[in-house]
């Protein structure tokens, strides 16, 4: 299987350029602003939204300035709602970094998420991008969706596998499938090809999701610590199988722990061998694998080429990653 910088290599100057358009584009006259900007820029992952987008844009008919406002515009926005996230979530840590609300307090935290709200906005509006927006806008409206479900559901521990789907499908792969989107649409592609490119990104998302439910389960150091999703009562794939399979007094017993005893490492051990014994791990890799298949089925409907093949292989990156 291909790395990652060759996966990247037939947009590695476009990464590489937007890099620098992306500082240009978060640059404030505010002292404050621009130093947190500035730690943001440090502080940012893999570009893998970007890569989404400029791969989809090349395998489509090629990079044009509305893909690089498109990138732009996403990463302003995600950027955004991590930046919100974190003081919802009262994270002090993204990515191995201090959260800008661990280092400058909440208010500001949110401030400046509106700030990377209002960039994301001016970029495609003052560009006339309004098709962009529309994909952009409709992705942070189910984010948004998918966090409050979520949340409702933790209440209860009530979710099934289909909620669950509903909620990664909003949560996170509504970003990966609006960068294929942008992608395709910035390249001046039809409404199928869009429609048709939207829905390989949805599916390559609701892969890679499952995959992070995976590490809660693992022995491997992928910097997510062992069981966390389960200390924060998240019901993830492999969970909510191995309660489907289940006594009644079983599941009874596991939601318990999850509810009130989720914080001591003993119970988290038990509630995994319990998932583990239940095959919840397998059925969950079998689901993985599923939305992937589909997703390079999708992408048939491209011409060949080597975006199109790196689209391809960061699929198959995305369920066989590290961390």
């Amino acid at each position: 299987m291909p790395t990652i910088q060759e996966i990247r290599e037939p947009v590695a100057e476009e990464l590489k350029a937007f890099e620098k358009q992306f500082r240009e584009l978060i640059r404030s006259k505010v002292f404050l602003l621009d130093t947190i900007t500035a730690y943001i820029v440090k502080s940012k992952g893999k570009q893998m939204r970007p890569l989404f987008v400029f791969l989809s844009a090349l395998a489509c008919g090629g990079i044009t300035e509305a893909s690089r406002r498109g990138a732009g515009m996403i990463e302003l926005l995600h950027t955004a709602t991590l930046v919100h996230d974190d003081v919802v979530d009262d994270s002090n840590y993204r990515r191995g970094f201090f959260s800008i609300n661990a280092l400058w307090k909440n208010k500001i935290a949110v401030l400046v998420g509106d700030f990377l709200l209002s960039k994301g906005l001016l970029l495609s509006v003052n560009n006339n991008d309004f098709d962009l927006l529309k994909i952009v806008s409709e992705a942070v409206r189910e984010m948004s969706e998918g966090e409050l479900l979520q949340i409702e559901k933790a209440r209860k521990l009530d979710i099934t596998e289909e909620v669950y789907y509903d909620i990664i499908r909003k949560k996170t792969a509504t970003l990966i499938s609006s960068c294929c989107a942008v992608g395709a649409a910035s390249a001046g592609s039809d409404e199928q090809t869009i429609a048709k490119m939207k829905e390989f990104g949805s599916l390559t998302g609701m892969a890679f999701q499952i995959k992070d439910d995976l590490f809660d389960f693992g022995s491997e150091d992928v910097g997510k610590p062992l069981g966390i999703d389960i200390k924060e009562k998240k019901m993830t794939l492999p969970l909510i199988h191995a309660l489907s399979k289940g006594s009644w007094l079983e599941k009874r017993k596991i939601i318990y722990m999850i509810k009130n005893e989720s914080d001591r490492p003993e119970k988290v051990r038990e509630i995994i061998a319990f998932v583990k014994n239940k095959g919840g791990l397998e059925y969950a890799e079998i689901k993985m694998k599923d939305f992937a298949s589909h997703a390079l089925e999708i992408l048939e409907i491209l011409p060949d080429s080597t975006a199109k093949s790196r689209l391809a292989d960061l699929v198959a990156f995305t369920i066989n990653r590290k961390n």
